[in-house]
């Protein structure tokens, strides 16, 4: 369930390792001219699906009142998993609102086929959303803070979880921040 990498829709990054972080990733360029990824209730279901949290796209229209919620969980995540990279307590408002989403009905795994599938009971944003939330739970009590981390291309705020077995990532993802800054490297190498 959780996509991984950015081999689906391009203009959602996938590569934080966790789908909380993937979450994060739907505002870009945080430290300069930020870029929502969100915008509208199409945006919303298209990402549900290029995700691979919901199976197949849930209504549009359906979806255009669960964006500002959707933004809203998205930003108290990235402040506690900041907090948390920092080494700061987990308190207040975000904490609350991550945990009231967290206790809704989530997704219900179910099999297809070969492999598996998710369904909901209600609403399937609003499980997914719950789904999203337990995630973040799970990452920010059970996962080594020290592997948390901010891609470290200038021109990129993704945050992703280091799983390599020296702890030394710096890129979200090789194939996009990565290749860039190797190829800004040999430009300058190759400029003098």
């Amino acid at each position: 369930m959780d996509a991984t990498s950015s081999g689906g829709d391009s203009r959602f990054p996938l590569d934080g390792g966790r789908r909380c972080l993937n979450l994060t990733a739907t505002l870009g360029r945080r430290h300069a001219d930020p870029v929502e990824r969100i915008p509208d209730g199409k945006a919303l279901s298209q990402w549900l699906v290029a995700s691979d949290i919901l199976p197949v796209p849930p209504d549009v229209s359906a979806c255009e009142g669960h964006v500002m919620p959707f933004r809203e969980l998205r930003e108290a995540v990235y402040r506690l998993v900041r907090a948390a990279m920092a080494g700061t307590s987990l308190v207040g408002a975000d904490v609350t609102l991550v945990n009231e989403w967290a206790v809704r009905p989530d997704l219900a795994p179910q099999l297809r086929g070969t492999g598996r599938s998710w369904t909901s009971v209600g609403d399937p944003v609003e499980a997914a959303m719950a789904s999203l939330a337990r995630d973040a739970v799970e990452l920010l009590t059970a996962s080594p803070r020290e592997r948390i981390k901010e891609c470290a291309h200038p021109d990129c705020s993704l945050l992703f979880v280091d799983d390599s077995q020296s702890g030394r990532r710096r890129w979200c993802s090789m194939e996009r921040c990565g290749n860039r800054a190797k190829i800004a490297q040999y430009r300058r190498r190759t400029a003098h």
